[in-house]
């Protein structure tokens, strides 16, 4: 993999191939996660080179994930390139489990609250890139986006990106603000933007930043059949963990381990490293939860991949054909 930074679309931001996706350190899917489990965790990144900090103001009910990272970066911040959204919060639900709700309020006054508040957390006067979390069904994306417009002209952030949103979403986003990134999922089962949202933004000039290239841990290679996750694991609600859709993934997992070994990689370096040289993907997200995952994703930098291993990881995507795509809305 080059190594070398990649310009964030338009803006003065460069970014590394890799990111350290920061959800998993807010402990809101997954179980056990610590103040100092997420601050280790961070320092492991930026140890290991993962310069590229990918965050936001509702990853924990109190900004748990973004005073991770300042209370890792103490004295560094200028090596670091910090990304934050707005636009999604909690709010205390007791009729729920867990007793909380996820808003998307995209209002103008909301997100300036809310950057305000991340700058706060984060010990910084700026962030290097700033996304709307979600549209909001309720504003128009254009009043967001011109927020976020004042933002950038006041320099709280260097760069503005978009998250989550459709490629008619994005259009009008960019007459009202400039954009210079894009982040949604992507990965070797989910490849839908595709079709229309990363040919836009490379006619545009826009960097895609994409999340959940090992798919929760689905291609990592660390589930076996039968595995029922938890209700506090997010992922007993998705179909690709469930019945044969989980099977048929867990076999498509299984016809990469022989093109890794070939190669002399872990599964995770493998499709770390194919997703961070897709035609039109600036920087791939990785979660992590320990120091000891992030060294073992961090490691694909070093991967290399050739015309065979290429061949051979389309095969496969061939032949496991269509997957199911639906997902629940979380703070993600």
């Amino acid at each position: 993999m080059n190594e070398a930074p990649r310009p964030l679309g338009n803006s003065p931001v460069t970014v590394g191939p890799l990111g350290l996706g920061c959800w998993p350190l807010a402990g809101m899917t997954r179980p056990g996660i610590t103040a100092g489990a997420a601050e280790a965790t961070v320092a492991a990144a930026v140890e290991a080179g993962i310069t590229h900090l990918d965050t936001a103001y509702c990853y924990g009910e109190q900004g748990e994930s973004e005073r991770a990272i300042a209370a890792a970066l103490r004295g560094r911040r200028d090596a670091i390139m910090i990304a934050s959204k707005c636009g999604i919060h909690w709010e205390p639900d007791a009729a729920a489990t867990p007793p909380r709700r996820q808003v998307i309020d995209g209002r103008p006054e909301r997100i300036r609250v809310e950057v305000e508040e991340s700058l706060r957390r984060l010990g910084t006067d700026r962030l290097d890139l700033l996304y709307l979390h979600a549209p909001d069904p309720g504003v128009p994306i254009e009043e967001s986006a011109g927020e976020l417009a004042r933002l950038l002209a006041a320099g709280k952030t260097r760069a503005i990106g978009a998250s989550n949103v459709s490629i008619g979403q994005l259009e009008a986003f960019s007459q009202a603000c400039p954009l210079s990134a894009c982040q949604l999922h992507f990965n070797m089962l989910q490849r839908e933007i595709e079709r229309e949202i990363l040919p836009w933004c490379m006619s545009h000039g826009v960097a895609m930043v994409v999340y959940w290239p090992l798919m929760k841990g689905l291609l990592a290679g660390t589930m076996r059949r039968g595995q029922v996750f938890p209700t506090t694991d997010s992922r007993h609600k998705y179909p690709m963990f469930q019945g044969i859709e989980f099977e048929r993934n867990l076999g498509f997992v299984a016809a990469l381990e022989p093109i890794a070994a070939r190669l002399g990689c872990s599964l995770p370096d493998l499709v770390l490293a194919w997703t961070a040289e897709q035609p039109g993907i600036t920087s791939v997200l990785f979660g992590a939860t320990s120091p000891e995952q992030v060294a073992i994703n961090a490691r694909a930098l070093a991967v290399e991949l050739d015309d065979e291993a290429r061949r051979d990881i389309a095969a496969a995507v061939t032949a496991r054909g269509p997957v199911a795509n639906r997902r629940p809305v979380e703070g993600r």
